[in-house]
């Protein structure tokens, strides 16, 4: 089975439909040992795929628009916070403490791109808050990688020790994710079928999430690129975040385009979140499993509330294992999972040519919000659909074929970027990937200013 046909048949969709997609394969992109290419094609070819079956059932058509994935725009899309430029100035995309540190017995990342997470870090190794990489190192120099993995989480902080696959394999957490499918989906009640109204099949783009409202409590990078998918596709997407959880402004314009962004505390603002919730159709949310559930916002709680709802999860580690519950970013997945070391050297471990943990989770999960639409005109019912990071690691080390494969020429992503002006300036940005025919090209407003917006619905 083709990674494609694999990733459409976790999302449930019929196996007739993935002869809609075509491919345009291009030598070079997105190079690893590892066949990231391959994954990335398929998670953003049956993201389009999922987009055009709903403009389809939308716009009463007998057959559903051809898909058309070409890996310059897919490679171009699956590295766009390093395409990204504000008003000429390129972002930084890790902090200095987010890095490889070689330990007594091997090696260790850290992530500590968030003020929190670097004073957490630092606390965990006893160092005071203006302490320098150099005094990192030699404070993680003489300790075990389990042993600074150990205290660094302990602490609140993320740190994780480079596991080869075998290793995580055996882990009690690898074990738990390779358990799970690729897409949990399932129904959460039995709400009626959703009534969508029709689309204009001459309308100048087919936007299948026209006219839906999607509250969207994501942060970083995969959650807001599904989040930034449904807005291509017309959703209304409103981002909220804490007012004390400044999201990183480069990281906020990357995947900020389309949406609006308003900041509210749900522990004070709960009536105003519970108007939100009234007119919404769809929740996504990125924190770790059970991180929401104490404001009600478990899918079941949800659901209770605003009956045919679709709630979509995407964490790390996935919902399940002794690390169900840790937070965790696509760079620590990467080095616990094994990816690290087979993408590394004896020297040094590596790590893949993009974020595709991120980006690809991102697309599938955007593709299982469509879907859960889609069935949901059918046979309605409240629905859920979770990923995680780590399941889509599996997928790629353990699933995805490696054939090797050519293709036509690539030279790099500049026939997939466009710069638009807007309110963080001009920003130089990578266009979107998922393309089919008669659906949209770009995004209906550029990337707005965190917490910039009221947190109510346009």
């Amino acid at each position: 089975m083709t990674a494609i046909n694999s990733a459409w048949s976790a999302l449930g969709g019929a196996p007739s439909l993935s002869a809609r997609i075509t491919t345009v394969p291009r030598a070079d992109t997105l190079p690893a040992r590892l066949p990231v290419r391959r994954l990335a094609r398929a998670c953003v070819g049956v993201c389009a795929l999922a987009a055009a079956e709903l403009a389809a059932r939308r716009t009463g058509a007998a057959r559903v628009p051809a898909v058309l994935v070409d890996d310059g725009a897919v490679a171009a899309a699956f590295t766009s916070e390093r395409q990204l430029l504000v008003d000429g100035r390129a972002p930084v995309q890790f902090a200095p403490l987010s890095r490889f540190w070689r330990t007594a017995d091997g090696w260790v990342r850290t992530h500590a791109n968030y003020p929190h997470h670097r004073a957490r870090l630092l606390g965990a190794l006893g160092l005071p808050e203006g302490a320098s990489a150099q005094d990192v190192a030699a404070r993680i120099a003489d300790r075990s990688a389990a042993a600074v993995e150990t205290a660094v989480y302990g602490a609140g902080g993320l740190a994780v020790a480079l596991r080869s696959p075998g290793e995580w394999a055996a882990h009690e957490q690898g074990v738990a994710v390779a358990a799970r499918p690729l897409v949990e989906r399932g129904r959460l009640d039995a709400a009626p079928a959703r009534v969508l109204a029709p689309l204009d099949a001459g309308a100048t783009a087919l936007l299948p999430a026209a006219g839906l409202r999607v509250l969207d409590l994501t942060r970083v990078l995969a959650g807001p690129v599904a989040t930034r998918t449904l807005a291509l596709l017309g959703a209304d997407v409103l981002r909220l975040d804490a007012p004390w959880l400044p999201e990183l402004a480069d990281q906020h314009a990357d995947t900020g385009f389309g949406k609006r962004s308003a900041t509210l505390d749900l522990t004070t603002g709960r009536a105003a979140f519970e108007e939100l919730l009234a007119s919404a159709d769809v929740v996504v949310t990125g924190y770790r499993p059970g991180a929401l559930d104490r404001f009600g916002l478990s899918p079941e709680a949800l659901a209770g509330r605003r009956p045919g709802l679709v709630v979509a999860q995407v964490s790390a580690w996935g919902g399940h294992g002794p690390w169900g519950g840790r937070r965790g970013f696509d760079s620590l997945v990467q080095v616990a999972t094994g990816i690290a070391e087979t993408e590394g050297s004896a020297d040094r471990p590596g790590a893949l040519p993009a974020q595709a943990l991120d980006h690809g989770t991102g697309y599938l999960l955007a593709a299982a919000v469509l879907r859960a639409l889609t069935e949901q005109s059918y046979d309605g019912g409240s629905r859920f659909v979770r990923l995680a990071l780590a399941r889509t690691a599996r997928w790629l080390t353990a699933e995805v074929g490696r054939e090797p494969e050519g293709g036509e020429p690539y030279e790099g992503p500049r026939d997939w970027l466009a710069e638009k002006d807007g309110p963080l300036g001009r920003v130089r940005y990578a266009r979107p990937p998922v393309s089919f025919a008669g659906g949209p090209d770009d995004w209906a407003r550029p990337a707005a200013p965190w917490g910039s917006d009221p947190a109510v619905w346009a």
